[in-house]
């Protein structure tokens, strides 16, 4: 069975809750990632921003991203557990139209699951099949 261990990529950056949004998007910058988990000092998992997050929910409405802080615009968290089988990591990204799913183990973030990932575990073999594949694009990209 292929789990979302063995898709996911590890060693994902967390931003801190208290850290301002400028800092989270200059994190974001200089790592080359379009979202960033956050996460407390125990490194268990609190939330997730995204590059959108800041500019729509930020920026757009006149708000000071140098004041702002990642917790802030934290809202519902979806993640998955490191042993769910790819089928239930799948679901969960298309119900929630997830494109960046943490990957948590006792609590506590491991890794994360892009929409890199899966095409990559897809390219090498890894256990995401054709089908999967052509069903998670369907539903996140094309409107029905």
């Amino acid at each position: 069975m292929i789990t979302a261990r063995d898709i996911m990529h590890s060693g994902a950056q967390c931003v801190e809750g208290g850290q301002s949004l400028m800092e989270a998007a200059k994190m974001m910058r200089d790592k080359g990632v379009g979202a960033l988990p956050i996460c407390g000092p125990d490194k268990k998992l609190k939330g997730i921003i995204t590059e959108r997050d800041i500019i729509t929910r930020c920026i757009a409405e006149g708000k000071d991203p140098a004041t702002m802080t990642a917790m802030d615009l934290a809202g519902h968290l979806h993640c998955v557990r490191a042993d769910d089988d790819m089928d239930a990591v799948l679901k969960k990204m298309e119900q929630h139209q997830i494109r960046r799913m943490p990957v948590i183990d006792n609590e506590k973030l491991v890794g994360m699951i892009t929409e890199k990932d899966l095409a990559m575990g897809h390219k090498m073999a890894k256990g995401v099949t054709d089908q999967q594949i052509m069903h998670f694009m369907d539903s996140m990209f094309v409107k029905h």
